[in-house]
């Protein structure tokens, strides 16, 4: 047999996917079918207007057929240019832009410029887990900042955790497991401190759209200095349910695009034209159905906050809730990663563990669980706290 990667081998393998392999040859009853919150994602097609659009595209567009530009189609870049101008304030500009094959993509270059083997990148925990596999097949090493029982950040935390071999610190928000939404001031915080430091602060707002407050998040884009320090993360996955088209952004300042274009380039040539074709026309005729979109999952995240009254009484704790996700901390003396096979048999729910967005032997990642609640309507959030209740390891 011929080697391996040792840092790929040592890479733990895809969440979701070994989570799958759980209710591989299971079968669950009419009366009790499987309810799967375990990944993130839009279970719906685009709406019709826009796959219509795409119809349009693929038949009469020769050139949508070809290689397109490294860095995105110029209009896309434009048009998102305007989008974030006006949602966060400031004036950002189509070559601050790069367009990529998702929002992974677009962190896996933003690290790719910032940073090589034997740096550092600063990651609250508990974290996506496609950040660190990407950090650790890269060997670069994840330092976690542990998080409070609120789940956000602290600013001096971080600080006492940067080092000679720090490039970046990372911030997901609304986050990804937790459903927290860090509050402008923490995130003016990290700004403050990646600037004083000379690293990087990478913000990925894959679901900036489902934030449960309306207007700008945070004040970064103000600062005329923003690109100095701020890499931010965008996706149009979750917002247009382009998931199979892949198609997410990055935002920087032009001289470090030049490394980004590089990146590309070598691992997809270019962004695939007829989602970002899409992702276009979304941003031009679909702000009415994207807010409603917006209101079905904030009603699904009130549900969840409304109905956990009978899972508290029985030790459980609601410690985030928001976007397309309710982190929970279980009351159970075994840890989540058993507990989460445990439900697949007992309760036919579908769920990740909190030890696998946490380093290895965290006791907090032992005790919690993510539940995805976005792909399931009120109904079902009932179902699956019923279920939960009953449940008896």
């Amino acid at each position: 047999m011929t080697p391996f990667n040792p840092k790929l081998s040592a890479t733990v393998s895809p969440p979701v996917m070994e989570a799958r392999r759980w209710i591989e040859g299971k079968v669950f009853g009419a009366d009790r079918p499987l309810i799967n919150v375990s990944q993130a994602a839009p279970v719906e097609p685009p709406p019709a207007e826009m796959r219509r659009a795409m119809a349009d595209v693929v038949l009469h567009q020769a050139e949508a057929h070809l290689y397109g530009p490294v860095l995105g189609l110029p209009d896309l870049r434009s048009e998102l240019a305007l989008n974030i101008s006006r949602h966060y304030g400031g004036s950002i500009q189509p070559e601050n832009i790069a367009i990529t094959s998702g929002c992974n993509q677009a962190f896996c270059a933003a690290i790719a410029t910032l940073a090589g083997p034997g740096n550092e990148v600063i990651l609250p925990t508990p974290w996506y887990f496609n950040h660190k596999m990407w950090l650790e097949m890269s060997g670069i090493k994840a330092v976690p900042l542990a998080t409070g029982g609120d789940l956000v950040p602290d600013p001096d935390a971080a600080a006492a955790l940067i080092s000679a071999r720090t490039r970046a610190i990372v911030l997901v928000t609304p986050n990804n497991p937790t459903g927290v939404e860090y509050a402008p001031e923490v995130i003016s915080a990290f700004r403050d401190l990646a600037r004083k430091s000379g690293i990087a602060l990478i913000i990925d707002e894959t679901y900036r759209d489902f934030h449960s407050q309306p207007g700008a998040p945070h004040e970064l884009f103000v600062d005329p200095d923003w690109h100095d320090t701020v890499i931010h993360l965008y996706s149009f996955s979750k917002s247009y349910r382009l998931t199979g088209h892949r198609v997410g952004a990055l935002v920087t300042a032009p001289a470090r695009m030049a490394e980004v274009e590089k990146f590309l380039d070598t691992v997809t040539i270019c962004p695939a034209q007829i989602g970002q074709h899409a992702a276009h026309w979304g941003l031009r005729h679909l702000d009415n159905w994207l807010g409603l979109e917006r209101e079905k999952i904030l009603a699904r995240a009130s549900a969840m906050r409304d109905g956990f009254t009978p899972l508290a009484k029985q030790g459980w704790h609601l410690l985030g809730c928001g976007a397309y996700f309710a982190y929970l901390q279980h009351p159970y003396d075994i840890p989540s990663d058993d507990l989460a096979r445990a439900l697949v048999d007992q309760c036919a729910i579908l769920a990740l563990p909190g030890t696998m967005f946490a380093p290895k032997g965290d006791l907090d990642g032992a005790r919690q669980l993510r539940v995805a609640f976005a792909n399931i309507d009120e109904t079902g959030i009932t179902e699956v706290q019923k279920r939960l209740t009953a449940f008896c390891p």
